[in-house]
């Protein structure tokens, strides 16, 4: 629908649901926290169409806010888009009261929250925490088996992660936490050769899901830059693959998206 590039991340970020329908019953639960319903993402990019329509035609505003992110992570940069949203509150319900605020007690660090917002519609403070993830399902797909690209960032570390330490306050400033979320985004793979029919009941099937795999598929597929993680640009960026290495293509007549990951180095001795 838009087709300038940051326009387009922006609308993913407000737009897609979150990778996770619902908490997997197989963590453990320390500090509860909730994820917002597929509905709710839904009517907040409703409201804000109008405001992406007008960014599409002149985005100045938002390019000039992007710049100021020095670093290349993807997650920062979701979490920028995030923050520019929030910031822009003439198109929602929502006052962001801090961004990025340090909790301290004494001099040691306990860590950071991500954004606290006034909800205007039920006068409750929220704490919302944002990552942007792809994780690639292994062995039999339980929870501890969704890997990131960096194996040690898996699914389940990122969810204790949530509820054992990001989730721990009950009081910012002068302001008592009335609700936690996780804004968990991106997208999940299962293996290319063994596609399930049906998935775990805490995986959101309104996200599309992506394959994975080593071997590379007879379909074309175009590599996606980075930036295009978040949303692929309105028209190819590359041509069909023909050498692939690691990393995130998408088929360039569908809406299909493949990780691939080269194969491992078979390690032979030598005498």
């Amino acid at each position: 629908m838009f087709k300038t590039p940051i326009v387009r991340q922006l609308a993913f970020v407000i737009a897609s649901p979150n990778i996770l329908c619902k908490i997997p019953d197989a963590l453990s639960i320390q500090h509860p926290f909730e994820l917002h319903p597929n509905k709710v993402w839904q009517a907040l990019y409703q409201q804000y169409e109008i405001r992406l329509h007008q960014l599409d035609q002149d985005p100045t505003d938002l390019e000039n806010f992007i710049t100021e992110l020095k670093s290349t992570r993807l997650g920062l940069r979701f979490e920028y888009l995030m923050w520019f949203w929030l910031k822009d509150n003439a198109f929602h319900h929502f006052k962001l009261l801090g961004h990025s605020i340090q909790m301290f007690h004494a001099r040691q660090t306990l860590g950071e929250i991500d954004f606290l917002i006034l909800n205007q519609h039920t006068q409750q403070v929220e704490h919302w925490e944002v990552a942007l993830k792809y994780y690639l399902a292994e062995a039999d797909f339980q929870l501890q088996h969704w890997y990131g690209l960096n194996r040690q960032d898996t699914l389940l570390r990122k969810l204790r992660h949530f509820t054992e330490k990001q989730f721990q306050f009950n009081q910012v400033q002068d302001y008592e936490i009335h609700k936690r979320y996780a804004v968990l985004k991106g997208q999940l793979y299962y293996p290319a050769h063994h596609f399930p029919h049906n998935t775990h009941n805490w995986v959101n099937t309104r996200r599309r899901l992506g394959q994975w795999g080593r071997h590379i598929p007879s379909s074309e597929y175009y590599c996606l830059k980075r930036h295009e993680w978040i949303c692929p640009d309105k028209l190819p960026s590359s041509k069909p693959a023909i050498w692939w290495t690691n990393g995130l293509y998408k088929h360039s007549t569908s809406q299909d998206f493949f990780m691939y990951r080269q194969p491992p180095m078979i390690h032979k001795n030598v005498y």
